[in-house]
């Protein structure tokens, strides 16, 4: 089996970075179009990950970090990468199978050195699977862009990506993209600390943005007396 793993999320201020594994026995069987995530129309990231999970000849594992991680000062995000990477390819694989499962993974590296984050993912995922495995583990920059299955497997992390940051909008508001450099997101986290007080949940309290935030509302704050 081929298996692409990739993740959507690593940077932004609000909800859970989202990584996904995408296996196949043999790359035909990719929709047409597959293509990296960033290069794709949010509607046709949808019709395309709807017949990814749709077609039973390909396997789909997906795994959120959620903020409280992301916030835990004992580790940090290429530790996180690696794991979630690691949680999304066993949850492909599963993990009581009934012989022993072959793939040759590639993910898109997490990490300035492709080796490290490599050996790191396949520790990780050695570490996770129960059952006996055959595998090979290679990273590469940039594979989202140049395999296939990398490049399935970043469609399935954004848009399911893109459904958590709906939910987190379903129950705040408008939350914008989430990325600091999104003026939306600005707002909505200002707002909401000027009207609650305290930052809301779903924000990684530990990013420099929601330093930013605090002490921008503090200050207007003062200014006001």
């Amino acid at each position: 089996m081929h298996v692409g793993i990739d993740e959507a999320g690593k940077g932004p201020v609000l909800g859970p970075m989202v990584c996904a594994a995408v296996g196949v026995a043999d790359r035909s069987v990719l929709p047409d179009g597959v293509a990296d995530s960033k290069r794709l129309s949010p509607d046709r990231r949808e019709a395309l990950d709807a017949e990814l999970r749709d077609d039973d000849r390909v396997a789909v594992g997906v795994a959120a970090i959620d903020v409280e991680r992301i916030d835990d000062p004992e580790t940090d995000m290429n530790r996180l990468t690696v794991a979630g990477q690691a949680e999304a390819a066993v949850g492909l694989l599963g993990d009581a199978p009934d012989s022993t499962a072959e793939c040759a993974v590639l993910a898109d590296a997490g990490d300035t050195s492709e080796t490290r984050f490599a050996r790191r993912l396949a520790d990780a995922v050695d570490e996770r699977y129960s059952g006996d495995l055959d595998r090979s583990v290679d990273a590469r920059h940039g594979a989202d862009d140049d395999d296939p299955v990398v490049a399935a497997a970043s469609i399935v992390a954004k848009v399911e990506r893109d459904a958590r940051v709906a939910e987190i909008a379903a129950e705040y508001g408008d939350v914008g993209s989430g990325y600091p450099s999104d003026p939306t997101t600005r707002e909505f986290l200002e707002a909401f600390v000027r009207e609650q007080g305290a930052l809301p949940g779903c924000a990684r309290t530990s990013w420099q943005t929601c330093d930013d935030v605090l002490a921008d509302v503090e200050q207007a704050s003062l200014g006001e007396y």
